[in-house]
This record gives C-alpha cells, sequence and structure tokens, in this order.
C-alpha cells in the first residue's frame, strides 16, 4: 500500500488528482482553493506530474479550457470556491449538458453578501441543479478516495456526468491530517484511461458540429437521457464504492453512511465536516441513555432518497443539519429535499437546523443540543420549524 503522509485537504486533493494522471489541468485562485490548483502547478513544474498546466485569467475561463480538452478526450481537472464557482457557472451548465466527463474539487465557501471569505456550503448547494453529481467529503483521506473514485464515476459508459468533489473551506481545506495515500500502480491498476470509457467527442478525422442549436423536442430527449443517467449513477456509485474497498480496504457506504442507526430511535442527517461532532454528539447521547444515530448524505446528486427512506425506516424523530439556507423555504435545503423523500413513508417528529454559516463552527454542543430536542419531540409527529444554532440562543421561525 501507499504512505502515510500529513496533508492539508486542498494537497490531498492536488495529489489524489496527480495520481489520476490528467492530461490537462486549468488553474485559477480563489479563497479557500488556491492551493489546490497552486500545487498542482508545483507538480508540473517539477516534472512530477506530466499534464498540460493552463493558467487562465478567470473561472469563467478555466471551465471553458477544461471544457475543450474534454470535448478532445482529454482527463481534466481544476477546482473552486464561491465567487468563483458563480462566475464560471455558464460553461459549468454547458459541462454537464454536454455530458462531459471531469472531476472539479469544491472547496466550499460561503456566498457574499454581507463579504464573507469563510466556510459554509452555499456556493455547491446552489448549483445542485446544474447537472452535476455532487459528492461531499468530511476528512482528508476520504477527499484522495473520492477523488480517485469521482474519474471511475464520472468516465462510466452508463454515466458520462462531471463530479463535483466538496469539502468545507478552512475546515477541511487547510487543517492536516495523515492521509493514507495510493500509489501511481495501485491508482493505474484501479483506475482505467479515460480512452477505455470514451473516444474523443471531437476529432478531426471525424468532424461535427458540437452544440449547434437545438429544436425542443430533441432538447427535451437531451434532458430525459441526462436524468436517465443520473438514476443509474445511484448504482454505479455503490458499484465503485464496492470496487474501491476490494482495491484499497476502504468502503465509505456508497450514497450514505450510517453510524449507530441499527436500534437508533432518532437521527441526525449531516453533510460534510459537521459529521464528526454529530458523530461524537450521538456517542454522548448513546452514554447518557438515549438510542440517537446519524445518517451522512454523501451524494447530494443524484439525491439517494430511496437509502435514505431505507435507513429511517421505523424512527421516530430525526433533524437535517444544514450548512446553507434555502431562501424559498425558510429552512435548510437538505431538509426540504428529505421532507419530499419522505412523503407516505411514515410519520416523523422531524425539524430543521441550520448553522456553521460564514465560518461559524458547528460544535458537539450543538449537535447534542439537536438530539435533546428530538428526545423530547420523539413522541409527537410533526413538524417542528427551525432551529438556529447560533451563538449563546435558540432562535427558532
Amino acid at each position: 500500500m501507499g504512505s502515510i503522509r500529513v496533508l492539508t485537504g486542498n494537497y490531498a486533493a492536488a495529489e489524489a488528482a496527480a495520481l489520476c494522471r490528467p492530461d490537462l489541468i486549468s488553474a485559477y485562485p480563489i479563497t479557500p482553493q488556491s492551493s489546490v490548483v497552486e500545487h498542482l502547478s508545483e507538480l508540473v513544474h517539477n516534472g512530477e506530474l506530466d499534464a498540460e498546466l493552463v493558467q487562465v485569467e478567470s473561472e469563467h475561463s478555466a471551465m471553458s479550457v477544461v471544457q475543450g480538452a474534454a470535448a478532445g478526450g482529454a482527463r481534466t481537472f481544476t477546482a473552486t470556491s464561491a465567487q468563483g464557482l458563480a462566475l464560471m457557472y455558464e460553461p459549468y451548465f454547458r459541462m454537464s449538458t454536454l455530458r462531459l466527463p471531469m472531476v472539479m474539487a469544491i472547496a466550499t465557501r460561503e456566498m457574499t453578501s454581507p463579504e464573507t471569505i469563510w466556510s459554509g456550503q452555499q456556493d455547491a448547494i446552489s448549483v445542485r441543479d446544474a447537472g452535476w453529481i455532487q459528492m461531499f467529503c468530511d476528512s482528508n483521506q476520504e477527499i484522495v478516495d473520492m477523488i480517485i473514485q469521482g474519474y471511475m464515476l464520472s468516465e462510466h459508459p452508463q454515466v458520462c456526468l462531471p463530479v463535483n468533489i466538496c469539502y468545507d473551506g478552512f475546515y477541511s481545506s487547510h487543517l492536516t491530517c495523515g492521509v493514507d495515500m495510493p500509489t501511481q500502480e495501485e491508482v493505474d491498476a484501479f483506475l482505467p484511461p479515460r480512452s477505455a470509457n470514451h473516444s474523443a467527442l471531437l476529432d478531426p478525422r471525424s468532424p461535427l458540429a458540437l452544440d449547434p442549436m437545438t429544436p425542443g423536442e430533441l432538447l427535451m430527449n437531451y434532458r430525459r437521457n441526462h436524468l436517465a443517467a443520473m438514476q443509474r449513477a445511484l448504482e454505479v456509485i455503490e458499484e465503485t464504492d464496492r470496487k474501491f474497498a476490494a482495491a484499497f480496504g476502504r468502503s465509505y457506504g456508497g450514497l450514505i453512511e450510517e453510524y449507530r442507526c441499527d436500534d437508533a430511535e432518532l437521527v441526525l442527517i449531516t453533510l460534510g465536516g459537521m459529521t464528526g461532532a454529530g458523530k461524537d454528539a450521538v456517542d454522548e447521547s448513546r452514554e447518557r441513555g438515549i438510542r440517537a444515530g446519524l445518517i451522512k448524505l454523501r451524494f447530494y446528486r443524484p439525491f439517494p432518497a430511496a437509502r435514505l427512506a431505507s435507513a429511517l425506516r421505523g424512527k421516530r424523530a430525526f433533524c437535517v443539519v444544514d450548512r446553507s439556507v434555502c431562501f424559498g423555504w425558510n429552512c435548510g435545503p437538505m431538509y426540504v429535499e428529505l421532507r419530499s423523500a419522505l412523503e407516505n413513508c411514515g410519520s416523523y417528529a422531524r425539524f430543521s437546523a441550520i448553522g456553521g454559516l460564514g465560518g461559524a463552527d458547528i460544535s458537539v454542543a450543538d449537535m447534542a443540543r439537536v438530539i435533546d430536542r428530538l428526545n423530547d419531540i420523539k413522541d409527537r409527529p410533526g413538524e417542528y420549524g427551525t432551529l438556529w444554532l447560533m451563538k449563546d440562543q435558540e432562535a427558532e421561525v
């Protein structure tokens, strides 16, 4: 196996991307993502990575460059955050609807305004319906492993969609921990070259017009096929996790991870880096005789409705903890989607919790407060508003 290295989340993302042998990397820095592309630039400059590095003037250009290269048959990589993701939205949307496979890291960050550069998940959540597969990590090891899995998933002939590997800015991107880094030989044995699954869309020997003006009936066919590919990805994600576990000895549970859920009455649902605090709060609650559990939503797109409904079957109460807001629903976006997924799947006591915006911490004490509230309402099925995890106050709307 590989060696244990102490890496930030950003360096872990860069090193993992390099192991996947990208043909082209397009680089534009933005906090807190900057050191991803900076480290890849070092690897290319030092001769450790044989890839074309294109330094561009904006994120819009970065996505446009990888888009052209992907259409030409290249394996590509880039990374971004927040306002950079917003600036690249036009080609970002086009990347998925052209069904071009690639992997892009997002070191998630709160969106402006009020002005902030600190952690949050609003940037990635705001583009959840742009047709990309979205995966959220809660450890630097998971960042490494999911970038490698991301290429296998993206390039799978039954999927053919770009993949975002998302992780919390600063909390993951800049903090260090030990990572079991696979060797190049191990990754080569696991991940086939892109050409094994895809021929180039643009080929001088077979000229075509890429993305000409499209009539409505044909466009509807494209969208239907895109949605079908998303649904096929649900099984490919599980299959890829099993293959990775066989090759590297690490399994993440596929679409979701369940923690102490077998006999749980109360369940926290988390996304990304808050998961560790949630697990600690579950353990402490168990010591107090409260049967709590946790589900980590790993893939937000495609949304694993059936897996979540199955995992919550027989439970009495749940709370979804969001690190972003749904402006139209006065609660968290993940809560809105889970509530929809559970329609006609039983009666629960439930509420939405929102915390960690703009870099604010979501602590073990915050998660324990959520569990205690679930314990108070578990015998009274219904909806109980939104709990704001704010310092020195408990606000409900």
